[in-house]
């Protein structure tokens, strides 16, 4: 029999709804394991033992007596700490923020809340989405559950580590350049940087208000497709929210690939910046895995990869600076060292320089909509290689290797994270998954029908676990 934390959502969903499965069990069970393993993982800034019960509860009742919400209802997820919760502290990982309790959730919180879901706690990140892995912090990073000696990547660290080691269902992660994306490639889980607008932003501590996305990390990309039929609602009061049909993303998972056009970035990855070999094999496993799945695969070509993300960067820590200006120059000790020197790097771009990042941008997304005229899907690695030591991302960040993720923060363009495979030491592989502009769906069904024609869903890391420590 499956244990209850290794469900994936689309498992548990059809027992919750049947009362085969109580929401007080599930949620027992994943408080049983975040006590008993999170003291090793730091993924949780603060667990919510009581509230998760009552919730549960609660659930229980509602589904008892015929008010079963949907697919989310009763399911055990949780939040970055940079959403907002209503009474509930919400501190960026920063002792800035230490006692900030916000007065109202962020619309997203409260959506899935409405949902049925149930709050289990509030997860580590990078200091307020940018600070890295940081030890000066008023609490330790997360660590990789493949391997706790191994970066988990950022800023959604927590979010990606509690995902992999089944300390949640679901959770909700932050994306400026690379945040869902990140922790999803090296925890070996999917993340979904929805398109620019898709999801509210409201009551999410800000970096750049411009390339700020909120989105679903989970187990699977269908599982992330439940999460998205709550979660893509139109927010008036977030003015980049994007008044737009809602698609069928559950529905759209269950159709096959046969036909779609795989457009493949082939020079970001041979050309333009270093990977490392087991990346690239992955990708061309998955090509070939594509092919089989009744797709075709073309190689197609964008401007180069420095070319997106210094525009990126150049509009990020310009943004950056402007929301932090004012508390970084009063209180610059109550930043952390990696935070305050990121931030800071926005008090040097010149406002010419800003604009004329805008003006790029506005030709690398008419670019890249022309491509998108050939294909209806674009694969690029997530990240360069795999999750080096915990802190050690140096490499990870050289000029060698510029973000794959970065760009289609700029595009706004949709992008899924998969796991492709894993190395020789264990550690999933990687590889990324950009559709067009609002078809999210479409990115999420390429991604399912790829996890559903492997067997990478399989393995869990406590398979890897023991199998390393038997080496040893």
């Amino acid at each position: 029999m499956t244990a209850l934390h290794d469900l994936t959502i689309a498992e548990a969903a059809p027992l919750l709804q049947a009362r085969k499965l109580s929401p007080v069990e599930l949620t027992a069970a994943y408080l049983s394991r975040i006590e008993a393993f999170d003291g090793q993982l730091n993924a949780y800034l603060r667990v919510l033992p009581e509230q998760a019960m009552a919730a549960a509860r609660q659930a229980e009742g509602e589904i008892m007596k015929g008010g079963y919400k949907g697919p989310l209802h009763g399911v055990p997820i949780s939040l970055k700490d940079i959403y907002n919760t209503k009474g509930i502290p919400t501190t960026g990982h920063s002792a800035l923020y230490k006692d900030h309790v916000p007065e109202a959730d962020a619309t997203t919180t409260r959506l899935l809340a409405e949902a049925g879901t149930i709050l289990l706690g509030k997860l580590s990140t990078w200091e307020f989405a940018i600070g890295g892995t940081s030890f000066d912090l008023p609490w330790p990073p997360a660590k990789n559950p493949w391997n706790l000696a191994h970066d988990p990547a950022g800023s959604s660290s927590g979010s990606g580590a509690a995902i992999a080691a089944g300390l949640a269902m679901g959770s909700m992660g932050t994306d400026t350049g690379g945040s869902i994306r990140g922790p999803a490639a090296w925890c070996g889980i999917s993340g979904l940087k929805p398109t620019y607008g898709l999801v509210s932003r409201r009551g999410i501590l800000p970096l750049s208000f411009s390339l700020d996305h909120g989105g679903p990390m989970c187990w699977t990309s269908e599982d992330c497709a439940l999460m998205m039929d709550v979660l893509a609602e139109h927010d008036p009061l977030d003015p980049g929210s994007a008044d737009v049909t809602r698609p069928d993303f559950a529905g759209s998972v269950q159709k096959d690939v046969k036909g779609l056009r795989i457009g493949v970035v082939r020079h970001f990855f041979e050309t333009d910046a270093e990977i490392d070999p087991e990346i690239r094999a992955g990708i061309e496993a998955a090509l070939t895995t594509f092919r089989d799945l009744g797709c075709s695969v073309i190689d197609v070509t964008l401007s180069p990869l420095s070319v997106y993300g210094d525009a990126a960067a150049l509009i990020s820590r310009s943004e950056a600076f402007a929301f932090h200006e004012e508390t970084l120059k009063a209180t610059p000790e109550l930043y952390g060292e990696l935070a305050r020197q990121r931030i800071m790097m926005g008090a040097f771009v010149r406002a010419c320089d800003y604009v004329n990042a805008l003006r790029e941008r506005g030709r690398l997304i008419a670019e890249i909509a022309t491509v998108f005229e050939t294909v209806d899907v674009l694969i690029t690695p997530t990240m360069p290689g795999v999750a080096p030591k915990l802190g050690d991302l140096g490499n990870m960040m050289s000029r060698s290797r510029p973000s794959f993720t970065r760009a289609f923060n700029l595009t706004g363009s949709p992008a899924l994270s998969v796991c492709s495979g894993f190395s020789a030491a264990g550690l999933p592989l990687n590889m990324q998954l950009v559709g067009r502009p609002f078809q999210d769906d479409l990115v999420l069904r390429v991604g399912s029908a790829f996890e559903k024609a492997t067997a990478f869903r399989d393995l869990r890391p406590a398979q890897w676990a023991q199998h390393a420590l038997a080496a040893e």
